[in-house]
């Protein structure tokens, strides 16, 4: 795929030019701010009509924290693909290490994505992430991508 030409911030149209994924599984609603290639703020609006609800936690709903860990991946996955010497690609998970869950993300909340690349090559990138919920963290990571595209 070609170079993203996005400007920030942007809205979820901005965000399907630098991702591969759609609904069902698109976990970045906007993009508030991003440096291309080296960091990135992000929000995902967690939708209360979401049919995982129903099944997670019938009564007590609650937003995965491996779906958190995904919207984090993707914004970071933002990050790296507006830099506009990098063509558009698809990140896949290398791996997590230091995953944390702090807060829970329950339905209407509003969780602010926030990356710092760490390392960043031709098909491997390394990014610090943080997903807040107000200002409290509610989940954090180190996190490993290699890309494709």
């Amino acid at each position: 795929m070609a170079a993203a030409n996005v400007s920030f911030p942007c809205d979820q149209e901005g965000v399907k030019q630098l991702l591969p994924h759609r609904d069902p599984f698109l976990w970045v609603t906007r993009i508030l701010e991003c440096d291309p290639g080296k960091s990135i703020v992000a929000e995902l609006d967690v939708s209360p009509d979401l049919p995982l609800f129903a099944g997670h936690f019938p009564g007590e709903p609650v937003f995965p924290g491996v779906l958190i860990m995904e919207a984090l991946a993707q914004a970071a996955c933002c990050c790296i693909f507006a830099d506009p010497a990098r063509e558009v690609g698809i990140g896949y998970f290398a791996g997590i290490d230091k995953g944390r869950f702090r807060e829970m993300v329950l339905p209407g909340d509003t969780i602010r994505l926030e990356a710092t690349i760490l390392q960043s090559g031709k098909r491997f990138c390394k990014a610090d992430v943080k997903a807040y919920k107000g200002d409290a963290v509610a989940a954090e990571a180190l996190q490993k991508y290699m890309l494709a595209s």
